[in-house]
């Protein structure tokens, strides 16, 4: 599919990255979609924690519009989702099932769920829990675009009836993020929100093996860490930074640590932005293991796994040099060959021929 579309995005938000990992994700898929020629409107429903903290209120490759209501986003832009040729609903979306809905009934175009949050939407279905997406609505959309790869997407089109289920992960701008050296801080960094299914690895494969090893230099960053937490004193701590300060932020690690959400890690293939953006950077990652992941990256050589505290340690202490920066390295390459916006999107436009192909075939049978 070559022709240029109007593409309408319903997200989260676009505009903060704050306490969220979908804002850098539409980010790179506008800019993969603007370089691809696609015309784009996001459409943002307002919250005063992203009001209050918007690192890009107008990212580039969009028309980017903040709505108040279910009921202003619909007298307001009725015209262009009715007209688009692609809308996309993303997860969690506020009203997120009226939204469907409305946008299902409408819509003359092609309509995809975009699903950020796979494995935690498929237990909250399991769970009788309806909020941004419903058992109902699923078959609605024409294209239900996942995180996650793997069985789940078989599952979502038996069990919940979507007529074409498919992967479509994050991706980086190696523009944006890109190897920025800096004098070393840190022997080993950690970036990401707070999570209760999280903060377990987290302890286990950073706070522990800062507390065995007080010579070590740690960092944890991100918002909603409990003040409770009893951080070690050679773990420096920082709230937020701006997507802008990533890469530097990365070039000051000499590791950087991934760990992912237990309903990820159950699913697998379910890599997170932070994986991508840090690789981007070229440094080393240590992550926590799932299955599918070795279908992303070579372990041992693009990517090292610690499945404790000794592991890390091990890694952190008796790790060579050479090898540390030819990880980084090789890393840094496999992202840049098949997980930036433009690539993304490519196989985007693919999912969209597809359902034009089997939509066409339906008619002639």
């Amino acid at each position: 599919m070559n022709q240029p579309l109007d593409v309408v995005i319903l997200g989260l938000s676009v505009t903060s990255s704050w306490g969220n990992g979908h804002a850098t994700t539409y980010r790179s898929l506008i800019r993969g979609l603007a370089a691809r020629g696609h015309r784009v409107l996001f459409l943002e429903r307002d919250a005063p924690w992203y009001a209050g903290n918007r690192d890009e209120p107008h990212p580039a490759g969009a028309r980017t519009e903040i709505y108040n209501s279910y009921e202003e986003l619909t007298a307001r832009f009725e015209r262009e989702v009715a007209s688009a040729g692609l809308v996309i609903v993303g997860s969690y979306v506020p009203d997120g099932i009226r939204v469907g809905e409305w946008v299902t009934s409408i819509a003359k175009g092609l309509c995809a769920f975009y699903d950020i949050d796979t494995p935690v939407t498929m237990a909250r279905l399991a769970e009788g829990c309806y909020d941004y997406i419903s058992p109902g609505l699923i078959p609605r959309y024409s294209l239900y675009l996942s995180f996650t790869g793997g069985p789940v997407l078989r599952m979502i089109e038996s069990r919940y009836g979507s007529p074409m289920a498919r992967e479509l992960f994050c991706s980086v701008d190696p523009d944006q993020y890109r190897p920025d050296p800096q004098p070393v801080r840190w022997d080993l960094g950690y970036l990401g929100t707070y999570s209760d299914d999280r903060q377990p690895a987290l302890d286990l494969l950073l706070l522990e093996p800062a507390r065995q090893w007080p010579q070590g230099f740690f960092t944890v960053v991100g918002p909603m860490y409990p003040a409770g937490i009893e951080w070690p004193v050679n773990v420096d701590r920082e709230i937020h930074l701006s997507p802008r300060l990533h890469p530097p932020f990365y070039g000051a690690q000499r590791f950087t640590l991934n760990i992912t959400r237990e309903a990820m890690k159950r699913a697998g293939y379910s890599p997170s932005v932070r994986l991508f953006e840090a690789g981007a950077c070229a440094v080393p990652i240590i992550s926590d293991w799932w299955e599918g992941l070795d279908s992303l990256f070579a372990e041992g050589r693009e990517v090292l796994i610690s499945r404790g505290t000794d592991d890390t340690l091990r890694i952190l202490r008796d790790y060579p040099e050479h090898k540390r920066l030819a990880v980084g390295e090789a890393g840094r390459r496999r992202i840049v060959s098949e997980h930036t916006p433009e690539r993304r999107v490519i196989q985007l436009e693919a999912y969209l021929k597809e359902v034009h192909d089997n939509a066409a075939r339906s008619v002639c049978s």
